[in-house]
């Protein structure tokens, strides 16, 4: 049986343009989240179009993994859901999945214009592997692409479909919004933009076979830029970690990509605590 996984985030979706919409406590969440099921649903409608039978598993990969309605999503689906957990965005991910699709993705920390542009949390600034920068959307792919997996669609702003075409170009990408800036962007309607999933998803596991996996050689060379000094201190106590020219870069190498990707998620984490 054809499994696929589908990880979805918020930021991408179609309407969203602010940070306050994609937190729990923000004006407008309730719709955010409301809108991010309504295109997942619209994903997997496409998926089972184009490979009717598959089993397709749903990652939800935003902030707390906490956000898609579960009573509200296709019931044909399995879903992933919560954190921590090692496969990080891509909970779900193993060697028997045969597609990723990105749902909702955005830009790297620094690209731009990008709607709401990050890599992982607010204090990571940029993560460079083997000397190339990599976001959300490269780290993920990589990650896939460690098991042999190829990311056979991506739905997000431009600037977010630009970025993986340059890692994966056979990707099929849905432009669900054309940014302005950090905070604007010109959506499509949320109908119409669910309406473009459909028919993409359905291509693109149609023709997953023709997408090649988006691969990182081991060892693994890994250095990441954080925008706190304090975060630089804690990941000096991980085992490996280095500080790089006395600032604000760390830097580990690791046997294999799924160890770099760890170690990248930990980081992040350790982004999330205040000097006591």
């Amino acid at each position: 049986m054809t499994k696929v996984l589908i990880s979805v985030d918020m930021e991408g979706i179609s309407g969203v343009v602010h940070a306050s919409e994609t937190h729990p406590e923000g004006y407008d969440y309730t719709r955010a989240r409301t809108t991010m099921t309504a295109e997942v649903n619209a994903v997997i409608d496409g998926v089972l179009e184009g490979e009717p039978g598959a089993e397709v598993w749903v990652a939800d990969a935003h902030g707390s993994f906490r956000n898609l309605l579960p009573e509200e999503l296709d019931r044909r689906a399995l879903l992933v859901r919560g954190k921590p957990r090692p496969s990080g965005m891509l909970g779900g991910l193993d060697a028997e999945t045969d597609a990723v699709l990105f749902v909702g993705y955005h830009g790297r920390a620094g690209s731009g214009p990008a709607v709401i542009a990050h890599t992982m949390n607010g204090i990571i600034l940029d993560v460079r592997v083997a000397g190339l920068s990599l976001g959300e959307i490269g780290l993920n792919a990589a990650m896939a692409g460690h098991l042999g997996v190829p990311v056979v669609l991506l739905s997000g702003d431009d600037v977010a479909c630009a970025e993986v075409r340059e890692l994966v170009p056979e990707t099929v990408t849905v432009e669900v919004k054309r940014a302005l800036a950090q905070g604007a962007a010109v959506a499509l309607h949320p109908q119409e933009a669910r309406d473009r999933l459909r028919v993409a998803a359905a291509k693109a596991v149609a023709r997953r076979d023709e997408v090649t996996p988006f691969r990182v050689q081991g060892p693994v060379d890994v250095e990441i830029d954080l925008g706190r000094a304090h975060t630089v201190d804690l990941a000096m106590l991980v085992p490996g970690v280095t500080r790089v020219g006395g600032g604000r870069t760390i830097a580990y190498s690791a046997s294999d990509f799924a160890e770099a990707y760890r170690l990248a998620l930990l980081i992040a984490q350790l982004g999330n605590i205040t000097p006591a």
